[in-house]
């Protein structure tokens, strides 16, 4: 799965912006903007798995959870 067209271009523009912003605040460094996109490409590609992978599985017990409230009114 290529993970770096999952942002439309604007969307990785604000966040590259949020990635410089972050360094420079909190750690006093400052980026560019291919830094902090090959951070973005990154983090997109080795963390972004699991939080769609715990999305699934959140998804997956809410639809359950109301299942089981349906079977409930059966008579």
């Amino acid at each position: 799965m290529d993970l770096k067209n999952i942002f439309t271009s604007e969307q990785r523009k604000a966040l590259v912006e949020e990635i410089k912003e972050y360094f420079l605040n909190e750690h006093d460094i400052e980026l560019g903007d291919l830094a902090c996109t090959l951070l973005l490409d990154f983090f997109s590609e080795k963390i972004g798995p699991e939080f769609y992978n715990q999305g699934v599985f959140d998804s997956y017990k809410y639809l359950q959870n109301s299942l089981d409230d349906l079977l409930g009114i059966q008579k």
